[in-house]
């Protein structure tokens, strides 16, 4: 016959494994807290369970209530300041037994509203050594008093409830880091690609009234042309949003991508620009191309708009090592080691585009000498496009 202490334990340590498991495989940090005060209630046979998480300085900064309302824990107010037997257990950091609250020294007595409590058992939940909050569990069911049992079960599920919530923490702030790094991304792809286009588009009508009296026909293919490039800026945009690439890279070769780029800007400006690109080419990947296109728009495009150049020059060539990309223009030309205004971001995320190749930019400008922009890609680190964890 089986010895029924050990099935009660065997049982125990079933609910303890599943609960375990429940909570290690959540990450959102609410469902987390809530789930972890759930079954501690529960392993424990307690009417009332509450997690109190601390700051650092020892405050209790959420407190998750298990076994009570929505409206009870309403009428309840604010969060607990930690005084009494919680804040006995917040200072001290370990774990208390007591069968009376009421008659313990410490006990500071209850707020209104708050329902009658007689047996207390607090257990300490750290992670690394650093107590990060508190179990608290009133009212045991079955006995006037919780048991050494029940302590070593709560310490014992405190140790897993510390990873757990470290773990969701962890994740809740990769979350965090990985929207910053997307909108980062998202804003050097706007400012690189799109905005470029409309921007070259504004450009191209800046002079339209006079045009319209004295060239009429050219106005009007003018204007035939920026509605083109406003319909490709829109396709682009489609496809930027739902993360796609635009299909024009994924389809065109590097040298046509350049001769399309430079078109655009000789008819969206006064800037003539002389290309120098090779007859045949090991082609790059498409992420490659994507990437020296977005650096060709955006050094072009800050020629059109900084520089008052009339002459620019794009050179395509290549080595047994590398892939270099030249921007040249007669324009005024720049300190290269200044810090660019608030809000223009176009060198900085050049070379982020070439330092994401495993490549380099260095930029040559000197006042009323033009810029000259040259970009290297190693042609072997270049070819799998990057990968994202997720």
């Amino acid at each position: 016959m089986a010895d029924p202490r050990e099935t009660a334990s065997d049982v125990t340590l079933e609910a303890l494994s599943d609960a375990v498991g429940a909570v290690a495989g959540e990450l959102d940090v609410e469902t987390v807290l809530q789930l972890i005060v759930d079954r501690v209630r529960t392993l424990v046979g307690a009417q009332y369970a509450a997690l109190g998480i601390v700051d650092d300085r020892r405050r209790i900064e959420r407190f998750i209530t298990s076994g009570i309302s929505a409206e009870q824990r309403r009428r309840l107010g604010p969060l607990p300041e930690g005084h009494g037997l919680l804040g006995l257990i917040i200072t001290e950091g370990h774990s208390l037994r007591v069968p009376d609250i009421g008659a313990h020294a410490a006990s500071s007595g209850f707020p209104p509203e708050h329902p009658p409590m007689r047996s207390f058992l607090g257990v300490p939940v750290r992670v690394k050594r650093r107590v990060i909050g508190n179990f608290y569990l009133t009212d045991k069911e079955s006995a006037p008093e919780f048991s050494d049992d029940d302590q070593r079960l709560t310490e014992l599920f405190a140790l897993h409830a510390g990873i757990a919530i470290e773990n969701a923490r962890l994740h809740e702030a990769v979350g965090r880091l990985a929207v910053i790094e997307e909108r980062d991304r998202i804003g050097k792809d706007l400012h690189d690609g799109i905005i470029q286009s409309m921007y070259a588009v504004s450009l191209s009508l800046e002079d339209m009234p006079e045009l319209m009296v004295d060239d009429p026909d050219e106005a009007r293919a003018r204007a035939d042309r920026a509605i083109d490039a406003l319909h490709d800026t829109i396709r682009d945009l489609r496809g930027f949003i739902f993360g796609l690439r635009p299909e024009l890279v994924d389809r065109t070769d590097l040298v046509g991508l350049l001769v399309a780029l430079t078109e655009q800007l000789h008819q969206n400006s006064l800037v003539e620009v002389n290309l120098d690109l090779p007859e045949r080419l090991d082609e790059p990947p498409a992420h490659v191309r994507a990437e020296l296109l977005q650096i060709a728009r955006e050094a072009l495009s800050n020629v059109a708009r900084h520089a008052h150049a009339t002459e620019a020059a794009v050179r395509l060539s290549s080595t047994d090592t590398d892939l270099v990309l030249e921007i040249r223009d007669n324009g005024r030309g720049f300190d290269p080691t200044t810090t660019p205004r608030e809000g223009h971001f176009g060198l900085s995320n050049m070379r982020d585009r070439a330092a994401g190749l495993g490549g380099t930019m260095l930029v040559e400008s000197a006042a009323d000498g033009g810029a000259h922009i040259i970009v290297r890609i190693p042609v072997g680190g270049s070819n799998e496009a990057p990968t994202v964890d997720g």
